[in-house]
């Protein structure tokens, strides 16, 4: 019950320490609407060349209809070129957007670093804040930009497959579905392990780039004692548990997709078994077998985006709670002691003694 307790208090305290996402959001609300329409609009369009599977094996291949060829051909360019329209327009909206935002951050954090005490200074390396200030927040395009909206376009993208594939038929859906479901309580769970990896890195590196920083500023120092050889081995054991740290995250992210392609696998030999004794009876043509395994891929691909977007946000996340910790620091003008108010002061100006020549 303790220890449950002190999860829960850790969590709130990891949410407390997030910088306002809503504030960096709200100025641009109206762009992320617009963002989520077009995306809706791409993965609406993303449908038609599963759908046209169905039309095109059943009666263009199987039945000769050839007049039915020409209409599934220009369905699928007109479909195909609002998807690379509404791509274009949301790489343009989104990124750019992120990219103005990640530099405001960058011009908050060191505006507000530049008023800080000397002793903070004395207490952080130089290499350390300014990988506080150039890449920390850089995560931010992840939540802002076209991360975090592609990865709801996939959800959307997967509503809707879902919702043609238990029409076509709900055994074979379920199967799936039952298989998926597994996967991913078992990516929830590996994420709690990798979370704690992703959050050092940062810290890592910027502990061994402010060292390295330090080393080659002040090197004339460094050779004026001989001390070469002992920067040389504070930089291998920097390097060394930054590499430690990245082996960590590769084996995790290696059994994640490791899962994945055997999810993949799994999946394919099922449909292939379920679909093969459905054509074999009847009660499926070849053409729903072709279609059904197309919208599977989409049901399927969101799973991949979690793996793949997953280590984006809690990359961004932890750069966020490190900005949030710079941000929360007193400047020297507010610390206690530091200022003085004065009264009115009162007094005249005399000048003697004052000649011009």
């Amino acid at each position: 019950m303790a220890t449950e307790e002190a999860k829960a208090d850790k969590r709130k305290s990891a949410w407390k320490s997030l910088p306002d996402v809503w504030a960096l959001i709200k100025p641009r609300r109206g762009l992320l609407a617009l963002g989520f329409v077009l995306m809706a609009i791409n993965r609406v369009s993303g449908l038609v060349l599963p759908a046209s599977a169905k039309y095109f094996i059943d009666n263009v291949v199987g039945k000769k209809q050839m007049q039915v060829l020409t209409p599934i051909v220009l369905s699928i360019l007109a479909a195909t070129l609002v998807q690379g329209l509404t791509s274009f327009t949301l790489t343009q909206l989104l990124s750019k957007s992120a990219q103005k935002m990640i530099t405001d951050l960058r011009r908050q954090v060191q505006a507000h670093i530049g008023r800080l005490p000397v002793s903070f200074y004395d207490a952080n390396k130089t290499g350390v804040l300014v990988s506080r200030i150039m890449s920390d927040v850089e995560g931010v395009r992840n939540l802002i930009g076209t991360g975090l909206v592609e990865f709801v376009g996939g959800l959307m993208t997967a509503v809707f497959a879902l919702v043609y594939l238990l029409h076509a038929s709900v055994a074979m859906t379920g199967v799936a579905f039952s298989i998926i479901l597994v996967f991913g309580l078992f990516i929830s769970k590996a994420f709690k392990t990798i979370r704690p990896i992703f959050r050092a890195r940062p810290k890592l590196t910027a502990e061994v780039t402010g060292r390295l920083t330090e080393s080659l500023g002040g090197v004339r120092v460094v050779k004026g004692y001989h001390a070469e050889e002992r920067e040389e081995k504070i930089f291998s054991a920097g390097v060394q548990r930054l590499l430690d740290n990245v082996l960590k995250t590769l084996t995790a992210t290696s059994l994640m997709s490791l899962s994945g392609a055997s999810l993949m696998g799994i999946v394919g030999a099922l449909m292939y078994e379920f679909g093969g004794h459905r054509i074999a009876s009847g009660t499926m043509t070849l053409g729903d077998w072709f279609a059904f395994n197309a919208f599977l891929v989409l049901l399927v691909a969101p799973v991949f985006q979690v793996v793949a977007i997953g280590t984006q946000i809690t990359e961004a996340i932890t750069g966020l709670e490190r900005t949030r910790e710079i941000l929360n620091e007193q400047k020297e003008d507010e610390l206690a002691g530091r200022n003085v108010t004065l009264d009115r002061i009162r007094g005249e100006l005399v000048m003697e003694d004052v000649s011009f020549a």
